[in-house]
This record gives C-alpha cells, structure tokens and sequence, in this order.
C-alpha cells in the first residue's frame, strides 16, 4: 500500500486534490477532520461520487451529506465526557491535574446509496457491524 498525502488549505484545493487521487490511481480516500473540510462536506461527498472514489470521513456529517463512511470517535460520547471535565472542573480540581481520557466509543455509519453511486458492494457482514446505515 502507497501512502498519497493531498494538502487542503482552502476550499479551492478540494477539487485538484480529489483530480491528483484519480491521477495517480488512489484505490481510496482518508480523511482528516480538518474545518476546510467540515465546512465544504457535501462538495466533498460530491466529487467523491463523481470521481468514484471511497472516501472514509472523521465525522458523520460527511455521510449524512451524501458520503461513503465514518468510522471515528463519537462525538455524542465525546461531549458528555467533556461534562464530566466541567464538572470536576468546576469543583475545584486543576485542569493538569485531570488525566487525559482516550476516546472509547465509535461510530461506525455507511450509506448505501453513496456506494451504490460509485458502484460499490458492501458485503453483509460489514453492514452487520454498523452502527448506523444510511438508505
């Protein structure tokens, strides 16, 4: 496997950057939760479909926006537990003194129809272990 890195520094990289993966074969597209790409998530999801490229998300708004997949620490789960830092907080504990948690819940959500769109079969067993499938 042959790691491609495509830098993102504005919106008007988005489009060159999914040309240069499609240029140079990418069997399928990571991403990073980076705001240029939160922000322009279903111009994302778009040229993906259109480019027929898998693109793996950081977060489930890209697939509620038409993605493939995400596979990534719940952000749900990740709130709440920020609470509890509040809370300790606010009791009266030092901040450097509260150990740093690991995230331990994740979503795992496919949607069907944007792998229908570029033409790719999600095996049964894969589905089973979603958390969330988007028809």
């Amino acid at each position: 496997m042959r790691l491609q890195i495509l830098e993102l520094r504005t919106s008007k990289d988005i489009e060159p950057a999914f040309q240069r993966a499609v240029k140079e074969r990418a069997g399928a597209v990571l991403t990073s939760a980076v705001a240029v790409l939160l922000t322009h998530r279903r111009e994302v999801a778009e040229l993906a479909v259109k480019r027929r490229l898998p693109v793996m998300y950081s977060r489930q708004e890209f697939v509620e926006a038409g993605g493939l997949l995400v596979y990534a620490a719940s952000v749900t789960d990740l709130s709440r537990r920020a609470a509890v830092y509040v809370d300790k907080i606010l009791k009266g504990a030092k901040p450097a003194d509260i150990p740093v948690e690991q995230p331990t819940k994740f979503e795992f959500v496919i949607n069907l129809k944007a792998a229908k769109q570029i033409g790719l079969s999600i095996p049964p067993n894969v589905l089973a272990r979603a958390d969330k499938i988007i028809k």
